[in-house]
């Protein structure tokens, strides 16, 4: 199996991993706090190796194409946040479960948009270089992003005292990565730990999503019923995120590539930056992790989807 393949099926290994989780958490139910001992080292271990796929160090490099790199940033941190905002409103006035909403809609995935771009007939290269952008501007608005949507009911649940663990969990690994990719630089045989590094993203996540599953049963059993209402929601932002990559690369005048790119940039969310936070939240906010590991298994599904809908209906040629 190559990696490409692995990747292909990774929906079903996550579904999988839940599915085992579950059965693991309701069977033993003193594994749980085992369970929460090794989902942060797996969450640190995870993250470092999805950062070291993303050149953090090479801006410039996204940069070169103003036009696109402008129209991705357009959608991704204009367009879909009102987005996010809008489709909440239809939600009832549960704090965590428009924390978790919000915490998956409002940023831009920055890997495996990579493999589904590649994967659709987009334009990698492009794909590649204006990760590191989405990266660090999704780390310095989200905040603020989630300050405006939510306000007082942020406050009550993200107190620094709680999140700062957080901070560390996600902060750490990038510092980590971005000192690994320098050293990967220094010397071109060194190439092969990234890419030996490439493959451990898939198994990891789901080992997070067994582990979550696993111990917290009881949210993932109490957030069946909010099934309803979240699937739906997440099915119609990702039919309005192709529709507005649709608009903006006819506005912007983009190439078929470079619009598929966009399409599978403004599609995928980044549940991996985004977890820490919803973990660290205090007791009755629990609902909002299982938020997001549901939001990346519609979207994996939707993306199967897309791989049909973009490159053959939305941007032929």
């Amino acid at each position: 199996m190559n990696r490409l393949t692995l990747e292909r099926r990774q929906v079903w290994i996550y579904l999988s991993a839940i599915l085992g989780g579950l059965l693991v958490g309701s069977t033993w139910a003193n594994t749980s706090r085992f369970f929460e001992m090794l989902l942060w080292p797996t969450l640190i271990l995870l993250l470092y190796t999805t950062f070291l796929q993303v050149p953090l160090l090479h801006l410039r490099d996204a940069i070169r194409d103003g036009r696109f790199v402008i129209t991705v940033l357009v959608g991704n941190f204009i367009v879909l946040p009102v987005v996010a905002w809008l489709l909440v409103q239809w939600l009832p006035a549960d704090p965590a479960l428009r924390l978790g909403v919000l915490l998956v809609l409002l940023v831009p995935c920055t890997d495996w948009f990579i493999t589904f771009s590649q994967l659709g007939h987009g334009n990698v290269p492009r794909a590649i270089a204006v990760t590191p952008i989405n990266l660090l501007l999704q780390l310095l608005l989200l905040p603020f992003y989630l300050w405006l949507m939510l306000g007082s009911d942020l406050s009550a649940a993200l107190a620094p005292a709680d999140i700062w663990p957080a901070w560390v969990v996600v902060l750490a690994p990038l510092a980590a990565a971005a000192l690994s990719e320098r050293w990967i630089d220094a010397r071109a045989e060194r190439e092969v730990f990234r890419n030996s590094l490439a493959w451990w993203p898939v198994p990891l996540l789901a080992l997070v999503v067994f582990l979550i599953a696993g111990a917290q049963v009881g949210a993932v059993q109490g957030a069946l019923r909010l099934l309803p209402l979240i699937v739906p929601l997440f099915v119609v932002f990702l039919l309005l995120a192709a529709l507005i990559a649709k608009g903006l690369a006819k506005l912007m005048a983009l190439p078929a590539d470079q619009s598929r790119t966009l399409a599978f940039s403004l599609g995928t969310r980044n549940s991996f930056v985004v977890l820490p936070f919803a973990l660290s939240l205090p007791a009755g906010w629990e609902v909002t992790a299982v938020v997001i590991v549901v939001q990346s298994l519609v979207e994996l599904f939707g993306m199967v989807f897309y791989l049909w809908w973009v490159p053959g209906k939305l941007f032929k040629g």
